[in-house]
This record gives structure tokens, C-alpha cells and sequence, in this order.
């Protein structure tokens, strides 16, 4: 069964600025191709993280094949432990880092999304987040290091689940834009 993860569209503020931004124009435009891309698909979920920019970026995918988009925390922003001022340094920070460092909350974190992906039972959409993605694919390619890829604003990984197993079945567009 396929998976599809795709990193929201760019956001319209960065990191330390805004808590949940909405998508800016190249955003909504990125969105829009998503849904061109991968309005083939019939039976299909569309989920994404409860942050507002994974969900407009669901938007236009679940108006064209006529389903709701389903809400899912375990596909949220990674939970950072800092104000939100403090944001952009941690996460500048944490992704040089590896997955034996960190502290249980993170770790279930990840566990969360990897696991909710192998509870699906039918094949999905998923729009969520830079991180969620380097977290998933990490643990399926085995690697230690927080960030494995560079994930693109729009960018479609794909992935397969069998049975307990999920594996990768094609990286998404690396970045030509700026995490923000």
C-alpha cells in the first residue's frame, strides 16, 4: 500500500516569527501543484498535521478528489522545548545532531509518526513537515542522523507499507528554498 508524505507548501513567516503560519503565495502555488500531481489517485486519505500551513496545502488535493482533510498531531512540527523565540537557534541545532542524543520526548515523537503510518489501512496522503519527513525516512533507511534530506516546500516522498514494514520507495524534491 502507498504512502504519500509532502512537505507543506512555504510558509508565509519564518521559524521565531509565527507559531502556525499560513502558506504565502508560492505556498498556495505549490499546493496547487501537489493537487495536480496527485489528483490521479481514487481511493485515497488525505491527513495532514494540524498546522495550518499542512492543511491548506491539503486543501486544494482534498476539494478535487472530494474528501475531508483528516487532522493527525502525530504528523505535527517537531515539539521544540524552547519559546518560540528561541525556535530557529534549537532547530538550527538540533538537526546536526543524531537520534541516540536526544531526550524520550523527541523519540516518541518520531515513534508516533512512524507508527501511525504503519497503523494506516488504506493508501494516504500525508502533509506534513520537513522534520516528520527526515524523521520517517531516517528510521526507514536506518540512519542515525536527525537530517538525512533536504525536503523541498511541495515535495512528494513516497513510501510503501507491508505488512509491519515500511520502506522508501522515492524521495521527495530536495530544496532550492530556505526552511523557514
Amino acid at each position: 500500500m502507498d504512502i504519500y508524505l509532502v512537505r507543506h507548501g512555504e510558509a508565509a513567516s519564518g521559524w521565531s516569527d509565527d507559531a502556525d503560519p499560513g502558506l504565502s503565495q508560492q505556498g498556495w502555488e505549490q499546493a496547487e501543484t501537489v493537487a495536480d500531481t496527485l489528483a490521479h489517485l481514487s481511493d485515497v486519505r488525505v491527513v495532514s498535521s494540524p498546522l495550518l500551513r499542512a492543511q491548506q496545502t491539503a486543501a486544494p488535493l482534498a476539494a478535487r478528489v472530494g474528501l475531508p482533510v483528516e487532522k493527525d498531531t502525530a504528523f505535527r512540527e517537531v515539539p521544540a522545548p524552547v519559546p518560540l523565540g528561541q525556535r530557529q537557534a534549537w532547530l538550527r541545532q538540533f538537526m546536526k545532531e543524531q537520534w541516540s542524543l536526544q531526550v524520550g520526548a523527541l523519540l516518541a515523537w518520531r515513534d508516533t509518526a512512524r507508527a501511525r503510518l504503519l497503523a494506516l489501512e488504506s493508501p494516504t496522503v500525508v502533509f506534513t513537515h520537513f522534520l516528520v519527513l527526515n524523521a520517517v525516512v531516517g528510521q526507514v533507511l536506518g540512519r542515525e542522523d536527525i537530517l538525512c534530506f533536504w525536503p523541498d516546500n511541495g515535495s512528494i516522498t513516497q513510501m510503501r507499507r507491508d505488512g509491519d514494514c515500511l520502506s522508501l520507495v522515492e524521495l521527495g524534491a530536495e530544496m532550492q528554498t530556505s526552511v523557514n
